[in-house]
């Protein structure tokens, strides 16, 4: 797993005006928290976050957090706060984490592969996108690849199917769901309203015979 390092500084001031004169400065308002210790608040340089998590682990980066200058902090990412619209981290939640106990994490799938049920008119149809996993923080996956090309029409794939490296523990439920390759909803047969319709008609003719009778 990828790497970084990262420095934050503490001393921040707290509150949303302080927080929007850090953003304009460049930094980002973070907290560090975790394993026992009390909440820092610190700053990040955004243009060093935005690198951070351009890395191959993309956010599930583990990131060496020097505060002040001090020896590293191994931590991950817990919460991000981004702008609505504009490329920008708002702020940022650091949980400590130690490289010797095994935390969750969230990892994208990666879905490779032509299936042969789409060549033949079928959808690919992902269910999920992610899955949640256990792992020594040095062992998150950045993706998880689901290989697709042997799916055929009605074909699915679920959790259970999943192939991933060892020491990593798949925490969803082995019968969700992944992937589906479906018929096209234009191709669905339905049965001939005009069919039923004779079928009433028929049905009303019979019973004017009998109240014919009558």
């Amino acid at each position: 797993m990828a790497q970084v390092t990262l420095k934050a500084a503490t001393g921040r001031q707290l509150g949303s005006r302080a927080s929007r004169r850090l953003r304009r400065e460049g930094q980002v308002p973070a907290v560090v928290y975790g394993r026992g210790t009390d909440p820092r608040h610190v700053a990040v340089d955004h243009h060093d976050l935005t690198v951070a998590f351009h890395s191959a682990a993309g956010f599930n980066v583990l990131i060496n957090l020097e505060v002040d200058d001090a020896v590293g902090i191994p931590t991950l990412v817990r919460v991000i706060d981004r702008h609505p619209y504009r490329t920008e981290f708002r702020h940022v939640d650091f949980v400590q984490v130690s490289l010797t106990e095994k935390v969750q994490a969230e990892v994208t799938l990666h879905f490779i592969g032509n299936p042969p049920g789409v060549r033949e008119g079928g959808i690919l149809s992902p269910i999920k996108n992610t899955v949640e996993i256990e792992a020594l923080p040095t062992e998150i996956p950045a993706f998880i690849e689901v290989d697709v090309s042997h799916l055929n029409i009605n074909d699915d794939l679920r959790v259970r199917d999943l192939a991933v490296q060892a020491g990593v523990v798949v925490l969803d439920d082995p019968d969700d769901l992944l992937v589906t390759v479906t018929t096209p909803a234009a191709e669905v047969e339905e049965a001939p309203e005009a069919e039923e319709g004779e079928e009433g008609a028929e049905a009303a003719e019979g019973d004017g015979e009998d109240s014919d009778a009558e």
